[in-house]
């Protein structure tokens, strides 16, 4: 299946990021490519469907309201983000599994940095032990599925303690250098790890 994969070097910002995702979804629906994007974002915060205003502690930040599923949370420079326009029409149509593989994308990456990781089935997102490194995202229209997921590299954590992160406290985020681990190759490793899990999805 053609897919166009996207690594943008310069910080994207959200809204330009979300208007390219938008029109992209219904090229999709008309029979286009699929696409697979890496990029970060300026510090922003988003509120996905679940969101409330309780989760925000520092009144002087501006949320951002999106459609992807979950609540508030932080995009910064040093986060990867991973976006997607995937067509469940040509694929399994199973949204589960969707998520799975997208757990198993993010295990395996930081597999390759020496860092052991889980999913939750409570709680969304990619663990290390009680401190959340992933955060997932998606929705799901017409069977293209689209948004994706967030990778905590080498971002500014304290950032969190302006928001209840995905309901948690900010104490429970870390990061691949929080970790003490190195990050070379993060968008090499990626790609290679995203490609070669595309056909389970």
């Amino acid at each position: 299946m053609s897919i166009e994969f996207k690594i943008s070097k310069k910080p994207v910002l959200y809204d330009k990021a979300m208007r390219f995702l938008e029109k992209r979804v219904k090229n999709v629906k008309n029979g286009g490519r699929e696409l697979i994007w890496i990029l970060e974002h300026p510090t922003t915060f988003t509120g996905g469907i679940r969101f409330n205003n309780d989760e925000i502690l520092d009144k002087s930040i501006l949320v951002k309201r999106t459609n992807r599923g979950g609540k508030i949370t932080l995009h910064n420079p040093g986060q990867k983000i991973v976006y997607f326009v995937i067509n469940l029409n040509k694929r399994k149509k199973n949204i589960r599994n969707l998520v799975r593989q997208i757990e198993n994308i993010i295990i395996e990456f930081l597999k390759i940095y020496g860092i052991t990781s889980s999913s939750d089935r409570k709680n969304i997102g990619i663990w290390v032990k009680d401190k959340k490194i992933a955060a997932i995202g998606i929705r799901v229209s017409r069977w293209i599925a689209y948004h994706g997921f967030s990778i905590n590299i080498d971002n500014d954590l304290s950032q969190y303690k302006k928001i209840i992160p995905c309901g948690l406290d900010n104490k429970k985020i870390t990061s691949i250098k929080n970790q003490g681990n190195n990050f070379n190759n993060i968008e090499k490793n990626l790609k290679k790890v995203i490609l070669k899990n595309m056909s389970k999805i």
